[in-house]
């Protein structure tokens, strides 16, 4: 398994980290879910990305994962859902810092990344610096953000945070356009790639009613990659190995309930980076057909 520093934080993680919002599923089994995530720490991955909204995702971590705590990097999400909080407050955040703590039975969690907070709340800064503040307690390695377009300019310019979590696939360009992961990348910040797999668009043969999904899918008529790259497949790796080599990316998360599906991913990694041609026809195709396009909240 490749590893990458995570910027200037210290820590280091697998190119091929596992989101675990499909394992936090209540309709998995217990014992299945516990044997997918210590498989996924078997096979090499050290980073496990859950987040306040993954539904049991914290707590199978912290049950089945406690006596293995120190092989992995450990990342979530939060700042929304705390009983009889507001959303967006400080309070929200310090609270929601102690309920991932005590639900992942960790003493610490390596990153913390405010969800898709919107950029006016980022711009009055009572929840950066709670966020802040859990660090500086100890309660927390890295203060991160998670999110897209303008509010992820401003986390990115702001000096708030050591690493990002944005979207990057064949269909969600436009963080390259705007030149996102060089400039967090030479602030020093980690960059951590979601949906890097497009949520596997290529596979529907009528638009989804998921809304990220369904404008990925229209982008994916749109670029008409089959006719652009007729022998470029298969899609799933090709997306993957289009986000995860991007200068700046120090890994992508994936999702699965399938342990298959991750050494298939890892797989994919090991063939290296796209060819330079390979890379060009999928960027003439997105600035050709959907350039502008905002990412994929």
């Amino acid at each position: 398994m490749i590893t990458h520093e995570l910027g200037r934080t210290g820590l280091r993680v697998s190119q091929l980290g596992f989101g675990v919002m499909q394992a936090g599923d209540p309709t998995i089994d217990e014992a299945a879910a516990g044997r997918l995530l210590n498989e996924a720490l078997d096979m090499g991955i050290t980073l496990l990305d859950s987040a306040r909204s993954y539904q049991l995702s914290e707590e199978r971590i912290g049950r089945h994962l406690r006596h293995r705590r120190h092989e992995f990097v450990l990342s979530t999400k939060l700042g929304y859902g705390v009983d009889g909080v507001p959303d967006w407050t400080a309070k929200c955040i310090a609270q929601g810092v102690e309920r991932a703590l005590r639900l992942m039975q960790t003493e610490v969690i390596d990153i913390v990344h405010l969800h898709s907070c919107p950029l006016e709340t980022l711009q009055r800064g009572e929840v950066v610096e709670a966020l802040a503040r859990c660090r500086d307690q100890g309660k927390l390695r890295v203060a991160a953000y998670s999110g897209e377009n303008e509010a992820l300019d401003f986390a990115i310019a702001c000096g708030q945070f050591q690493s990002v979590q944005t979207s990057l696939n064949l269909f969600d360009q436009g963080n390259l356009d705007h030149d996102r992961l060089r400039r967090a990348h030479e602030a020093g910040m980690g960059v951590l790639v979601k949906r890097p797999l497009a949520s596997l668009a290529w596979r529907h043969t009528q638009r989804p009613d998921d809304h990220a999904l369904g404008l990925y899918w229209d982008r994916w008529q749109a670029m008409d990659l089959e006719q652009a790259l007729p022998l470029a497949g298969p899609w799933t790796e090709l997306s993957l190995r289009f986000a995860a080599f991007q200068p700046g990316v120090s890994a992508c998360l994936v999702g699965s309930t399938r342990i298959q599906a991750l050494r298939e991913n890892a797989a994919a990694l090991a063939n290296g980076p796209l060819s330079s041609s390979t890379l060009q026809t999928l960027r003439q195709a997105w600035q050709r057909h959907c350039a502008g396009a905002e990412g994929v909240i």
